[in-house]
């Protein structure tokens, strides 16, 4: 029908993890069907995210409860949350994102004012960097850590972001 809407997408992404202290923050895509279902980022058990978190931050993330792993990924000024708010997927992959809708970034401002350098967890996460450096964010897309991403070693990745860890915060 000419004019009507796109119906409204059928899956919804999670809150940030965030809070007024943050000054880093790390933007995935969405979650996948794995996280979906356990109410959790990252849960998949073949994504490296947590490992990756791990070793940067020098804490057994993965081997805390996951109430526990935001609380000490937030104690080191870090946020997590994803680019979309909602979409429609058959699967976990990126590449089957449909009817998207973008998290509402304008209020990062306010919840973390602190805020100065943003990672892209990954390509499709970080076709929104532009986005963020021109309003004046530190920005960096990291190689991602699905476990669909097999063009790097988990060695590399942590070399990458480490690298990004490391840099300034503006």
């Amino acid at each position: 029908m000419p004019g009507a809407r796109p119906a409204a997408p059928s899956l919804r992404g999670f809150p940030p993890v965030i809070n007024a202290k943050v000054e880093r923050l790390i933007l995935g895509s969405f979650p996948s069907e794995a996280s979906l279902a356990a109410g959790q980022y990252y849960a998949h058990p073949r994504n490296q995210f947590w490992r990756l978190l791990s070793d940067l931050l020098g804490e057994p993330l993965t081997e805390m409860p996951y109430r526990r792993r935001l609380q000490r990924v937030l104690g080191h000024r870090l946020a997590i949350w994803d680019v979309l708010h909602a979409c429609d997927r058959e699967g976990s992959g990126d590449a089957s994102i449909r009817n998207r809708e973008s998290n509402q970034f304008v209020r990062l401002h306010r919840l973390a004012p602190r805020l100065a350098a943003v990672a892209f967890n990954g390509q499709t996460a970080g076709r929104y960097a532009s986005e963020f450096a021109a309003a004046g964010f530190r920005t960096t897309v990291l190689p991602s850590s699905s476990p669909a991403h097999a063009g790097r070693s988990y060695a590399q990745k942590l070399v990458i972001w480490r690298q990004w860890w490391a840099g300034p915060i503006p």
